[in-house]
């Protein structure tokens, strides 16, 4: 679409007052009635591109890709800016979503991001973004994980995910480009992404297993030997915290079980712990023998793993009651 002298003008306020009664709709999740709504507002200015981002934002929470790509392409054709408009972001998730990597790669550089060459173009974009956390579920009983950026739309996970989330080690999923609250690790903050759907299924299932091992040292021999087997084995005695959402969306330092952290709702302190306080750290609280351990590897294969782990050291290790869950 192109636009010949178009003289631009603020939104009407019909235009104004539709648009945000839209958006308390979309708020209750009352998709259908935003719809409708945003229709009205493009039909009263189809001019202005945040007309057809709105759309092509109504469309991306009910995962209607196509949608998404035919408003978000209107949207684009009406800016009046070159780089940094929130549009270019949300059409390189749609793009994503759909796999349509040539109109990823335009959106992004659209955007103002440098991508390098590559000699497939209409392949995957191949970014190396580091590791960051994301919210799996985050409508559901949302669970913070971290994962592997493959470019700005797509985190694979690395974190073996409570079966609440009916989520997989391995698996991709598509992200939001919002982030929701951060999470800190050796004094560096990372942004935590919401998860939008899963984007590449993982075939690998997981197990919870209760461990009994004597040392943090033993806990760290069968992590490794799964690790070196290629999967992951996860302390959840460890690991998982128990958050409200307010604190899960705000600033929050990482727990990897060897450092005392007091929870914000947590009614004891150092000397009495309450019932979120972790006892399996460092800084002379006592260890914990009994460890709920998730492991994510092949049914023909995990339990040979566990097995080699014991007869490593049979008098201060053991395991019970392993079972899939995911």
């Amino acid at each position: 679409m192109r636009i010949f002298h178009r003289t631009r003008h603020r939104p009407s306020a019909t235009w104004r007052q539709t648009t945000d009664r839209a958006f308390t709709l979309i708020g209750d999740g009352r998709y259908e009635d935003a719809g409708a709504l945003l229709v009205m507002a493009a039909d009263l200015e189809p001019w202005l591109s945040d007309s057809w981002f709105n759309l092509a934002l109504l469309h991306k929470f009910r995962r209607d890709w196509d949608q998404a790509r035919t408003a978000g392409l209107r949207a684009v054709a009406l800016l009046d800016r070159e780089h940094g408009a929130p549009d270019w972001w949300n059409l390189g998730i749609t793009a994503t979503a759909l796999q349509d990597w040539s109109l990823a790669r335009r959106s992004w550089q659209a955007f103002g991001l440098r991508l390098p060459a590559t000699a497939a173009p209409a392949g995957p974009v191949e970014l190396d973004l580091g590791t960051t956390p994301v919210r799996l579920s985050p409508d559901g009983e949302s669970e913070v994980v971290w994962g592997r950026r493959l470019d700005p739309a797509r985190i694979e996970v690395l974190s073996i995910p409570l079966p609440s989330s009916g989520r997989r080690w391995g698996e991709v999923v598509l992200h939001d480009g919002a982030p929701h609250g951060e999470r800190v690790t050796d004094g560096v903050a990372y942004p935590v992404f919401d998860e939008i759907e899963l984007w590449a299924p993982s075939p690998v299932p997981t197990y919870v297993v209760l461990l009994q091992a004597a040392t943090a040292a033993d806990r760290d021999a069968l992590e490794r030997l799964v690790a070196d087997a290629g999967y992951a084995a996860e302390d959840w005695t460890a690991s998982v915290r128990l958050l409200c959402r307010a604190c899960s969306e705000s600033r929050m330092a990482t727990d990897d079980g060897n450092s005392t952290h007091h929870d914000p709702h947590d009614d004891g302190d150092a000397a009495h712990p309450g019932h979120l306080s972790h006892l399996s750290g460092s800084s002379g609280l006592s260890w914990l023998a009994e460890r709920e351990c998730g492991i994510a590897a092949p049914a023909g294969l995990v339990r040979t793993l566990l097995d080699r782990w014991v007869a490593a050291s049979p008098v201060t290790r053991a395991y019970r009651d392993l079972e899939e869950v995911c």
